[in-house]
């Protein structure tokens, strides 16, 4: 019988528990997905402690917004895919009722597209989406990053860092990362940074200033937020655009004194709502993939037995923003 991961109460990692149900079988534009793996992400956390932003329906909710599998059924009129189709998940509108915590889902046609071929495993392809899509919509839909720009990326270390650097690159843009570890400068340098600054140790608008002739960043991508963001606007450059994307930093973040910059906000399932908006997403998912340039960070892969390990792990944040998968 097939598994899936269920939840009845808010808590850690020990309100996680697998049960069986049957499949569920598609309706009219939908496909059933066998999962071969999904990533943790912040969301599920939260959603399992009791802090998702959503209202969560009690008991036996599910989890999951990321994941790769194979199409394994397909509803009436569903013609973009077939039985065998290889998929990438794009969306997960409803993850309480259909999330990838499970050995199999059934989701709309619309939410899923086929897997790429090219540098990535099945255990790459479950890790990479929600963190691409994301830098993407912040960096282009939102900052419109073009060739030649200088964008400077705080909290490079995670999942959407990582990915916001080699976006950035492949669009001819010049990443800086911004980290707190000076530890980590060759990892991100290797991730694709043309530069790291450390904070806390290097003077950041200064090192900056000095990086981009005295300019400033033209884009930066905040995915910290709190008392911080004051040195990132003083670091780009007037008319440039910050993008305040992320929440690692649960400190109250100012408001910007100076109106030089513009600062925008950004939330990933906005645009994941929109097709039109995820079909650019994918175009340059593929050729991020074509062209080797998406390198995943993977921290560890559990078994999905090992669910309730999985969460533990990161919930201790010993995976350093590296991705944490577990397969089916």
């Amino acid at each position: 019988m097939p598994r899936v991961v269920v939840f009845d109460e808010f808590g850690g990692p020990d309100v996680l528990r697998i049960v069986e149900e049957p499949v569920t079988e598609p309706e009219a534009g939908e496909v059933r997905i066998r999962i071969e793996a999904f990533a943790l992400n912040p969301l599920d956390v939260m959603m399992r402690s009791g802090m998702s932003p959503a209202p969560i329906a009690l008991p036996h909710s599910r989890l999951g917004v990321e994941a790769t599998g194979v199409v394994d059924a397909v509803g009436p009129g569903t013609v973009s895919l077939r039985v065998g189709d290889p998929v990438v998940v794009a969306v997960v509108a409803d993850p309480v009722a259909r999330g990838t915590y499970a050995d199999y889902a059934t989701l709309p046609a619309s939410a899923v597209f086929a897997r790429p071929d090219g540098s990535l495993d099945v255990v790459e392809a479950a890790a990479t989406w929600v963190g691409f899509s994301t830098a993407y919509g912040a960096l282009v839909e939102r900052a419109g990053m073009r060739a030649g720009d200088v964008v400077l990326v705080a909290g490079a270390s995670g999942s959407v860092g990582r990915a916001a650097m080699q976006l950035a690159g492949q669009f001819g843009a010049t990443p800086i990362a911004i980290t707190r570890d000076p530890g980590k400068r060759d990892d991100l340098l290797a991730a694709g940074a043309a530069s790291v600054v450390v904070s806390g140790r290097d003077d950041l608008v200064a090192a900056v200033r000095g990086l981009t002739g005295g300019a400033g960043a033209d884009i930066v991508l905040d995915l910290v937020r709190g008392p911080g963001q004051r040195d990132l606007l003083r670091s780009t450059r007037a008319g440039g655009t910050l993008v305040a994307a992320g929440f690692l930093d649960s400190r109250p973040t100012p408001e910007p004194v100076d109106g030089s910059v513009t600062v925008v906000g950004y939330r990933g399932y906005d645009d994941l709502l929109q097709p039109e908006v995820v079909a650019r997403m994918e175009a340059a998912y593929r050729s991020a993939v074509r062209l080797g340039r998406l390198s995943p960070a993977i921290d560890t892969t559990f078994d999905v037995g090992r669910v309730v390990d999985a969460h533990r792990r990161f919930d201790a944040g010993t995976n350093a923003g590296r991705k944490i998968v577990v397969t089916t």
